[in-house]
């Protein structure tokens, strides 16, 4: 069981690498809940975009996140060997 835990991990950890190095930027939309009807109809409109979340990654998240996830990754399989010694 902690050996598919690490290995999953370790698996995530290098996909988000991989598109840390593809994106130069992540925009996050939040969309702000439908408003229930209250019977009015003139009160009642739809629910517009809220604020939006800009995420950029720093220039060693890449490479860091792919190392520490191969790190993890060669643990993952070093791992029953230590368990069962």
């Amino acid at each position: 069981m902690w050996r598919s835990f690490f290995l999953a991990v370790g698996v995530s950890l290098c996909i988000m690498g991989v598109e840390c190095l593809g994106v130069e930027r992540v925009v996050l939309k939040i969309h702000e809940p439908t408003p229930r009807p209250t019977g009015d109809f003139l009160n009642s409109s739809p629910a517009g975009p809220g604020p939006q979340r800009v995420i950029v990654p720093p220039d060693y998240a890449p490479w860091s996140l792919l190392g520490l996830g191969a790190v993890i990754i060669l643990y993952a399989y070093d791992l029953p060997r230590r368990v069962s010694a």
